[in-house]
This record gives C-alpha cells, sequence and structure tokens, in this order.
C-alpha cells in the first residue's frame, strides 16, 4: 500500500517552522509499515531548507522515505502526466475529521492487526514489541 504521511503534527509535534519532539511511536511504526513492504511518502508543506531538515531528522532515526511530495522518487513537473496531487491509498494527517488517532491504533487500522493490549499513544508496551522486531 502506499501511504503518505504529513509531518508537522504528525510525525512530531507542531511547532513549525521549528521540528517538535516526536511523537510517540511514529517513527518506529512507519519504519515497521516499510518492512511490512508498505511504500511511505512523506507529504509535507514544507521545501527548501526545512524541508530539507525534516528529511535529515527522519533520516537520523532510521526512517527513510520512498518519495517527498511525489508520486514516485523520480517523478518531477515535467514528466508527462504530472499531478500535484498524491496518487496514496492512505493518508496520515493531523489535520484529520477527528484527529490523529496513536500510532499503536494507526498501525492496527493498516495491517489489520490488534494493537498489544495496555498501548497507548503515551508509550509502553508497543515500544517494547517495535524495539524486539527492529533489533
Amino acid at each position: 500500500m502506499t501511504i503518505a504521511v504529513d509531518f508537522d503534527g504528525t510525525i512530531v509535534e507542531h511547532r513549525y517552522p521549528a521540528i517538535g519532539p516526536e511523537i510517540p511511536f511514529a517513527i518506529d511504526t512507519l519504519k515497521l509499515l516499510i518492512a511490512h513492504r508498505h511504500k511511505i511518502i512523506l507529504w509535507t508543506v514544507r521545501e527548501g531548507a526545512l524541508l530539507d531538515e525534516a528529511v535529515d531528522y527522519c533520516k537520523q532515526r532510521g526512517l527513510e522515505f520512498y518519495a517527498i511530495n511525489r508520486n514516485y522518487p523520480e517523478e518531477a513537473a515535467t514528466h508527462e502526466g504530472y499531478s500535484r496531487k498524491l496518487q496514496a491509498e492512505l493518508f496520515i494527517d493531523d489535520r484529520n475529521i477527528g484527529g490523529l488517532p496513536s500510532w499503536p491504533d494507526i498501525y492496527r487500522m493498516i495491517e489489520g492487526k490488534e494493537a498489544p493490549r495496555g498501548t497507548s499513544s503515551r508509550g509502553g508496551t508497543f515500544t517494547t514489541i517495535l524495539k524486539k522486531i527492529f533489533r
């Protein structure tokens, strides 16, 4: 599945143009989804140096995206059929109706699996499970 993910307010707390603290489980959950062969596109209003900072922030934590603000890595505005609209199957954004679910809940929804019991966006068991998976 191709999944577009916002940065500010979704991967990190909203402090734009600064980078806020990571939202619990965001990066580890995205890395787990990539390990499950999902294509993750960073979909953000950031551009230029601010975009570079966001991409570097994620890379330093081991998260690399399939594409950034485009449908595939090589896509350019000069390509035939180019559209600014992403062709993702799922969008994860803090501006969703109802807000951003916890990352354990997002994982459960995408993978169709129950999130581990006792998990929440505040920490706990899910971190331990993710750490075991990424050893």
